[in-house]
């Protein structure tokens, strides 16, 4: 097999991104594993593994990747940095024809560069295999446990991103023992899901049905996991399919309403089509019955899933507040009756070395012998936006968002 190098980029995009697609350790896995490869790391003074780690195993650090013949990132490359007839892997943002980033998508074709997206690698079964959601959720969780602490005066909880690595966030979770008897919601059932189901069990927030989360009263805080079925219903009355759930959102409605009245803390993991229901609308929030008033909007839809998720905040600025009755955003915790929103749209980067860790697992043992050995899967295929500065069959239909 010919030799292959791989560059790991160093991350442009502004804020600084401090994730890795491969830890030091797992570049050393990956030469390891794999003979015919050499991993070639780019100086970077905002990673949050330093380059002397990376150095310290032996792996080669320096300025430039310009020789490399696959380069790795994370986040959107800025289209100043783009190598021309390069092949590049790292998260596009471009196969929904998001508007930010047509011009990066115009840049990759002039450039005569080949763009794998780490979003469309899917096993045969059309399901990702590899993302950051679970860092998603269990950050999400946190700042949500965290927004209602600091909305209702109950504790203060040292916010993820200034926290070493999960271990040291988890050193934080007795805080949550000044709960009172509320109720939390957790919408979806995929990876962001799990993840923030992650935290809450081992903040000791004890798990109920969804019968007994509906209708029963409790001593403590309790939390129910909502599944698509638990809060969607068919228009005409048929009986819940999930294929056709996610096949026609669109012939479904929301029966969410039947959560408003017992819910005090809403955290939406559940991936949403915008043809799909929202959770409830801002005519709701107006009701005397609506009783969350803290939401921790994982998903973060802008005008999405969750009506009050009206933009997206920062990690080092999370939260707002939406007033039912204006329908305005107000500064966080400002009033009492009013929602306060965490809507951080790149949660896994407040844990940036765990989730680095998560992501290149998920790239060793479900992607590399793909991309360095044998595609007859068509797993990299399949994730192959362009190739050498054209638009692969699978992609053809950007062409006329990428058009001038």
């Amino acid at each position: 097999m010919r030799p292959i190098t791989l560059g790991i980029i160093r991350e442009g995009k502004t804020p600084p991104d401090k994730r890795v697609p491969l830890t030091p350790k797992k570049c050393v896995e990956a030469q390891t594993t794999f003979a015919n490869l050499t991993v070639i790391v780019q100086e970077s003074p905002i990673r949050s593994y330093s380059d002397q780690e990376y150095r310290d195993l032996g792996v080669e650090v320096r300025a430039e990747v310009t020789d490399c013949d696959l380069l790795l990132g994370v986040k959107e490359v800025p289209v100043a940095q783009l190598i021309p007839n390069k092949t590049y892997m790292f998260f596009s943002h471009t196969v929904k024809k998001q508007p930010a980033n047509r011009e990066l998508l115009r840049a990759v074709l002039e450039k005569n560069i080949t763009l794998i997206d780490y979003e469309m690698l899917t096993n045969a079964s059309e399901e990702r295999i590899v993302a950051f959601g679970r860092y998603a959720g269990i950050v999400g969780a946190y700042n949500g446990l965290l927004a209602y602490g600091r909305k209702h005066r109950l504790y203060e909880l040292k916010p993820a991103y200034q926290c070493v690595d999960m271990d040291d966030m988890q050193e934080e979770f007795f805080k949550v023992r000044a709960l009172p008897p509320i109720k939390l919601a957790v919408t979806g059932s995929g990876r962001v899901a799990q993840g923030a189901l992650e935290v809450l069990d081992r903040m000791g927030i004890r798990k109920v049905s969804v019968y007994d989360f509906l209708y029963l009263t409790f001593n403590e805080p309790v939390y129910a996991q909502l599944r698509s079925s638990d809060y969607n219903a068919r228009q005409d009355g048929r009986v819940w399919d999930t294929p056709d759930f996610h096949h026609h959102p669109e012939l479904y409605q929301s029966t969410f309403d039947k959560f408003l009245p017992v819910t005090d803390l809403l955290i939406a993991c559940a991936y949403w089509h915008p043809a799909a229901p929202r959770l409830f609308t801002e005519e709701d929030t107006r009701r005397p019955d609506f009783r969350i008033n803290t939401i921790a909007d994982v998903t973060c839809d802008v005008n999405g899933s969750v009506p009050t998720t009206k933009r997206s905040t920062t990690i080092q600025d999370p939260l707002f507040d939406y007033n039912p009755q204006t329908g305005e955003l107000e500064p966080a915790c400002s009033r009492p009756a009013n929602i306060t929103v965490m809507a951080v749209d790149n949660l896994p980067c407040e844990l940036p070395r765990n989730a680095s860790r998560d992501f290149g697992r998920q790239l060793l043992d479900n992607v590399f012998s793909h991309l360095l050995r044998d595609d007859a899967d068509e797993v990299i295929e399949r994730a192959t936006i362009t190739r050498q500065g054209q638009l692969t069959p699978r992609y053809e239909y950007l062409r006329d968002y990428a058009a001038d």
